[in-house]
């Protein structure tokens, strides 16, 4: 293999070329060759296959409209790579970039796919897909991150796969149609954005796998956490073929109705406000509560729930033991009074808590979203961004995120609004759950699916991908303030009772106590999912445990605890550490 850098960048266009042009680029692609070549022939290096990629992925790709903007080739140790999720330095590998499917849209459009691939020089004959994050519309650098601390998928060997879902936060930005969540005003890019763009994603990368190797991946891999977690779910229950195996991290299975949670707690702290005579602002949410009380918050939630588990550790491993019922004696023992004024919570502070752990329900009761753990990463900064905001850092991001959601994107119609936070907090504390809640399950023209179609993915029936040999981990935080851990829990029983107890064969749910959204708070939030799902898909290993330990968060630094297959938990285990077991 030789040490020079080859480059090559190309436009190509697979509905916009003239009849010699095509002769050309088919005369390229003979050039190329096969992986074993002729008695006489010369086999061209893999930065010269890279070079000629972009000629050859013109011939039957899997996708409308391809256009391969670059591929070229990077030399190990290359300076840090375009994209938010860039890691530096890199093995040599070949960049792929490019879009597919274009199409105009009704609101904000042009549309379309775009990804980026990297395909290592030392490949270890496998294939690796990057889920996104939040509403997408960007593509993620593709070097295959799957957790905080560990080897990346591309290091690893892996060729990796990212892409933005079908619409771009730059290019499809609308200000009166949400911003960057126009999309949810066009049937075909909320589609892409809830799982229709996934497969034929899958099917590209596929394809561009074989043009470069000469050969299919012997191993196909999904890792990602919150939207990426939904879109693993989307493909275990809607495309059960295409992957071995999946790590679904903190899955946004239940979008829509998480965004109905994010207008309930809203709504829930402006009471705070008004028992002290404000005006709910953005700013003031920050401010709701201090430091010292979400410390309070803290100290109750442990003072009621530590010892479940058999371990005073400062740890809730017992998770969706530690309820309402069981923690709020201990706030309101620290509520203030005429005669306790500092060191203390609000009666409205208390009475808002409760009511967000508790989750949304309508009038009669029914839960719109599940209820939420109390754990030992409530209150922690993490949690607090979320829910209120931080001082001196972002707003809330229910609000600012959550309400543009809601309105732009989980019902039907979507409702205009502008992205300004005043503005969205406007919108949420004016959502009507009586007229509302319904429009996350409402279709009309031109929507011919709901949001819940189109996002949520939460089915039970898991029985193509079991049958096809997937595994599934999936692992979620005790304080994730977005999507409650109980929700994934119930999804869970839900499987298991679908397939008569026995539902761990294939899929294996891992709380993480103390953790909030896919990282942070108070927990062993550093783990390699990764590893534990090659082991049960190569080597069919199921994972018993998987090792963790503590990030910056924690208070124990050196401390190792297993992350434990729901329903077991970790149990103190004297002098040597933890173990998985289930509470006696």
């Amino acid at each position: 293999m030789r040490r020079g850098v080859a480059k090559g960048k190309m436009m190509l266009h697979s509905k916009a070329i003239a009849p010699t042009g095509l002769l050309a680029l088919l005369g390229a692609c003979a050039a190329i060759g096969p992986t074993s070549p002729s008695a006489g022939e010369s086999p061209l290096s893999l930065p010269d296959r890279c070079t000629a990629l972009s000629a050859k992925l013109m011939t039957g790709a899997p996708v409308n409209t391809l256009v391969v903007s670059t591929s070229e080739w990077k030399e190990g140790g290359a300076a840090k790579q375009a994209g938010a999720d860039a890691q530096a330095p890199l093995p040599s590998h070949c960049l792929v970039e490019g879009y597919y499917g274009e199409h105009q849209g009704r609101v904000g459009g042009p549309y379309r796919t775009g990804f980026r691939m990297r395909l290592p020089l030392d490949w270890n004959g496998r294939f690796f897909f990057e889920g996104g994050g939040g509403s997408n519309g960007m593509i993620r650098d593709a070097t295959g991150l799957n957790g905080a601390g560990n080897p990346s998928a591309l290091e690893r060997g892996y060729a990796v796969i990212a892409q933005d879902s079908g619409h771009d936060n730059d290019r499809n930005n609308v200000p009166a149609y949400g911003g960057q969540m126009v999309f949810g005003h066009d049937p075909q890019a909320r589609a892409d954005y809830g799982h229709a763009s996934l497969k034929p994603t899958y099917d590209l990368g596929q394809y561009i796998v074989t043009a470069f190797y000469g050969r299919e991946s012997s191993t196909n891999i999904f890792w990602g956490c919150s939207k990426g977690g939904q879109e693993g779910m989307a493909f275990a229950q809607r495309y059960p073929k295409a992957f071995d195996g999946i790590v679904a991290m903190a899955p946004g299975m239940s979008l829509p109705r998480a965004a109905l949670a994010q207008a309930w707690d809203t709504q829930a702290l402006a009471e705070i406000f008004k028992a002290r005579g404000e005006k709910p602002t953005v700013e003031g949410f920050r401010t709701l509560f201090s430091r010292q009380q979400f410390d309070l918050v803290n100290k109750a939630t442990l003072a009621a729930c530590d010892r479940l588990d058999g371990a005073q550790d400062e740890v809730v491993a017992a998770i969706g033991q530690c309820t309402t019922a069981v923690v709020e004696p201990e706030l309101r023992a620290r509520q203030c009074s005429a005669q306790r004024k500092n060191d203390c919570l609000d009666k409205a502070q208390i009475d808002a808590l409760v009511k967000i752990m508790d989750g949304p329900h309508d009038a009669a009761g029914k839960a719109l979203y599940a209820n939420w753990a109390w754990d030992g990463g409530v209150g922690s900064p993490g949690w607090q961004v979320w829910k209120t905001g931080l001082v001196g850092g972002p707003p809330s991001l229910n609000v600012v995120l959550g309400g543009n959601a809601l309105a732009s994107i989980f019902t039907t119609p979507p409702t205009p609004v502008q992205p300004d936070p005043e503005r969205l907090l406007a919108w949420q504390l004016a959502f009507d759950f009586k007229a509302g809640a319904g429009k996350i399950y409402a279709a009309e023209p031109p929507f011919a699916t709901s949001a819940w179609q189109d996002v949520g993915m939460r089915s039970t029936d898991l029985s193509a991908f079991r049958d096809h040999g997937g595994k599934l981990i999936v692992p979620h935080g005790g304080s994730d303030p977005v999507f409650s851990v109980l929700d994934t829990i119930n999804w869970w029983n839900g499987v298991n009772a679908a397939n008569a107890g026995v539902a761990d064969s294939f899929v294996r749910v891992f709380p993480v106590p103390g953790m909030t959204h896919c990282g942070g708070g108070p927990a062993t939030d550093h783990f390699d999912s990764l590893s534990a799902l090659e082991r049960w898909v190569i080597d069919g290993k199921a994972p018993a445990s998987i090792p963790a330990f503590p990030g910056k968060e924690a208070p124990w630094p050196g401390r190792e605890m297993p992350l434990c297959p729901y329903p077991q938990i970790a149990l103190a285990n004297g002098a040597n550490g933890y173990r998985c077991g289930m509470q006696p």
